[in-house]
Order: structure tokens, then sequence, then C-alpha cells
């Protein structure tokens, strides 16, 4: 059975999900990847504010390609979420409530998301072009300068995902 599951998250609905289960997110994610999870953390290490509240939302990592006439984007398949991990405690004490990327985590990044009450999702790799067709709308929050690579937010209409690691821990994916 696939959950529709609307945006944002709330605690009960994350409480919910279990690793395993299929959903179809729909409403507001943001993006970023790794050169804005870096400026992100050095602003958190300075104790200075964010160019993006990130409380209660859901980050997708991607860098989507340019669009093409009458699209929001273009191909958007998931980044490897590994190359996050040393960034993604200190935004999940920020509020975080969901990742969506592909790949395993760390075990400091399960502990964190335990703690805080989060849950990540996989997008599946190789189904940019797929994907970008959830993805209505599109725009710069941050960083323009990154291109590709800044914060959006998308507008997302069930957006296919899996429940990687529930909000206690339990994972889908085979570990070492």
């Amino acid at each position: 059975m696939i959950k529709k599951i609307k945006l944002p998250l709330t605690d009960d609905v994350i409480k919910d999900l279990r690793a395993g289960d299929s959903v179809l997110l729909s409403g507001s994610v943001i993006t970023g990847r790794d050169a804005a999870h870096k400026r992100l953390y050095e602003l958190i290490e300075k104790g200075e504010p964010l160019p993006v509240n990130i409380e209660g939302e859901v980050i997708y990592y991607v860098g989507p390609a340019p669009a093409k006439p009458g699209h929001a984007v273009g191909p958007a398949g998931p980044t490897s979420s590994y190359r996050m991990d040393k960034y993604t405690p200190a935004l999940l004490d920020r509020g975080l409530k969901g990742m969506i990327g592909k790949g395993a985590r760390s075990q400091e990044v399960i502990d964190s998301m335990v703690k805080n009450g989060v849950v990540y999702f996989a997008a599946i790799g190789g189904a940019a072009a797929l994907i970008s067709k959830s993805i209505k709308s599109s725009e710069i929050l941050a960083y323009e300068d990154l291109g590709t690579e800044a914060i959006y937010r998308f507008e997302v209409e069930d957006f296919p995902a899996i429940v990687v690691i529930d909000s206690f821990g339990k994972s889908v994916l085979v570990t070492s």
C-alpha cells in the first residue's frame, strides 16, 4: 500500500512511517547539496542566522538540471546522501524533519534522527526525468551563486519515495 503524505510533515505522520513504506509526497520541499550544506553548517557554527528557515522542512538532496520550456525543472534525481552526513546532525538539531536522497547514512546521522524525530526517504536513482514530472514549481531561496546547487523550494505532487530509515532508527538498508 502506498501512503499519500501531505507536507509539511507532522510529528504524528513521522511516527506513523516505518522503514519500507512506499509514499507519495505532496507539498513543499527545499533542496540542498554539499556546497549549500557546508555554508549552512558554517553559519550554525558561528551562531549566525540561516538564510532559510529549515524548521519543519523536508530537504531533497538534488542539483536539478536546467528546465526545458514549460517545465519547473530538468531531470532531478537524488544525490548520494552520505555526502551531507558531516553537516546533517546540526541541521536536524535546528528542526529539519525529513530528508530525501539515496544510499546509506552514518550512525551519527541515524542517532540524530532518532533524537530529533526525523525520517529519511529514498528517491529512485536513475529516475531523474520521471521524478522531475512530480515537481510542479521551483524557486531559488538562497545561494543563487551555486547554480543548480542553490537552495530551492519545490512544490511537489505525488513525489515517489520509500522510507529508508524511520524515526525509530529502523532501516531497510543492509549495512556491513
